[in-house]
């Protein structure tokens, strides 16, 4: 009896919250999405809370959780570094031209990887439709070991060992020099080329279709880095990047609406 007792507590006092004044001030769920193109594609759960602005609740401002995993194949990745791309860092960088002498690619048959990050978003409410902007901010991605094949700008680089101690660099020059790469462990959004890591940015549109349930389309900004293992080139990079560009679609389940 005093089980039955609890559960029926437990019951009401979640109904008095779903009913109370925070629901009319958060709103939340979950995405359960996917993006795609040719070579590429994202499955992601991504968790959002978000609070409204006002008493109309038009605008809402919030956070996201995102679990991601990025597939590409036949990709291109070339130079992270702002300093390399732009030759410049910072706010400089944002509006600087590329400076194709000083960057590197390195090409894969495949990768992989498994990311989860942190962002913020926010919604303008338009009737039935649901109008927002998500981005990622920082995150942790981990993943497998994969090989690619360099091709510098300068048709050189140097592997770096220590023995008993010593240092010692060996130079080779060329080019499809095959090398070990895993993705860039941290992430954080520090704008355009000063990005590192792999993060995402989306806009999107939602059309509720029930009262648990709402269907979510739009565009999505992916970033997927690697970084090299055992070597480095003459410049000191390891960083390399690809970016893309994907429609997406998911299934939104809301918690507090």
């Amino acid at each position: 009896m005093k089980k039955i007792l609890l559960v029926l507590c437990a019951l009401l006092s979640i109904q008095a919250y779903a009913q109370g004044p925070v629901s009319t001030r958060i709103r939340s769920g979950l995405d359960v999405g996917f993006a795609f193109k040719k070579d590429n594609y994202a499955p992601s759960l991504t968790y959002f809370q978000l609070m409204n602005i006002g008493r109309n609740r038009v605008i809402s401002v919030g956070w996201t959780s995102r679990l991601a995993k990025f597939y590409g194949d036949n990709l291109n990745l070339y130079s992270a570094p702002a300093s390399l791309t732009r030759g410049k860092t910072g706010f400089e960088a944002l509006g600087a031209p590329l400076t194709p002498a000083t960057i590197d690619t390195a090409r894969f048959d495949f990768i992989t990887n498994t990311s989860l990050n942190f962002g913020i978003r926010v919604q303008v409410q338009l009737g039935p439709v649901e109008l927002g902007g998500s981005a990622d901010l920082f995150g942790l991605t981990i993943g497998k070991t994969r090989v690619g094949r360099m091709i510098a700008s300068t048709g050189a680089y140097k592997v770096e060992s220590s023995r008993a101690g010593v240092d010692s660099l060996v130079y080779f020059t060329g080019d499809n020099r095959l090398q070990s790469f895993k993705p860039t462990r941290g992430s954080v959004r520090l704008l355009g080329d000063n990005d590192i890591g792999n993060l995402a940015a989306e806009l999107y549109a939602r059309v509720r279709v029930g009262q648990r349930l709402s269907i979510k389309g739009g565009y999505q900004w992916q970033t997927a880095e690697m970084s090299l293992r055992d070597i480095r080139p003459i410049d000191g990079n390891r960083r390399f990047r690809h970016r893309t560009g994907m429609p997406f679609v998911a299934v939104t389940f809301p918690f507090f609406n």
